[in-house]
């Protein structure tokens, strides 16, 4: 997940992928594979990033979390958030190996903690899932991905309410519109999204 706030006149922008069967935009992500946990990253999280992921998990699974988002920006969408890295690390991890292939490591100092997202026991399909930010500078690569998305394109944040979007994804893009405005008085803290009633919340 990503903005980026370069020509400076122009708003910043993000991924999105239409998901078939929802037939929404939504961000690019998936599960923690095994591999998120065991491969090697000579680069950590920034300590306020870990600190808040923490509050919420252990940091072997924080860790692991920043790295599905690397992996899986990657594979859905071609684009690299990685650095040169001396060592070639090598992986028995069939999804990582492709990374490391190119001669980069995770930039995990480059990740932003900005949200998370529960649905509540009620529902048939549930997920936990915590959303990065991450400036598109420190992006390479072709906005391509192996063909699990459809349609998937950069959309300015002036546009993107045109957009048949989840709930959830327009609920995060709402909180990052604010404090990208500086309007979010909550800078230093995880927006946490649950529902009760049937009416989405936000809290901080």
């Amino acid at each position: 997940r990503s903005y980026s706030p370069r020509p400076p006149r122009a708003l910043p922008s993000f991924p999105t992928r239409r998901s078939s069967d929802l037939q929404r935009y939504v961000f690019p992500g998936g599960r923690v594979d095994r591999g998120d946990a065991r491969v090697p990253c000579p680069i950590n999280l920034r300590t306020d990033v870990m600190d808040r992921l923490t509050d919420s998990t252990s940091p072997a699974r924080a860790r692991a979390l920043a790295m599905a988002a690397v992996r899986e920006t990657f594979e859905e969408t071609g684009l690299v958030l990685g650095v040169p890295h001396g060592t070639h690390i090598r992986s028995r991890s069939p999804h990582w190996a492709p990374f490391f292939d190119l001669g980069v490591v995770p930039a995990l100092d480059r990740l932003d903690y900005f949200a998370r997202a529960i649905t509540p026991p009620n529902r048939v399909r549930r997920f936990d899932a915590r959303f990065f930010l991450v400036d598109a500078e420190y992006l390479s690569g072709e906005l391509t991905g192996n063909g699990e998305l459809e349609d998937l394109q950069w959309v300015d944040l002036a546009h993107v309410k045109e957009l048949p979007l989840a709930s959830i994804t327009a609920l995060v893009l709402q909180v990052l519109a604010q404090r990208l405005r500086g309007q979010d008085p909550e800078q230093e803290s995880t927006a946490l999204f649950r529902s009760l009633r049937g009416s989405e919340l936000i809290e901080h």
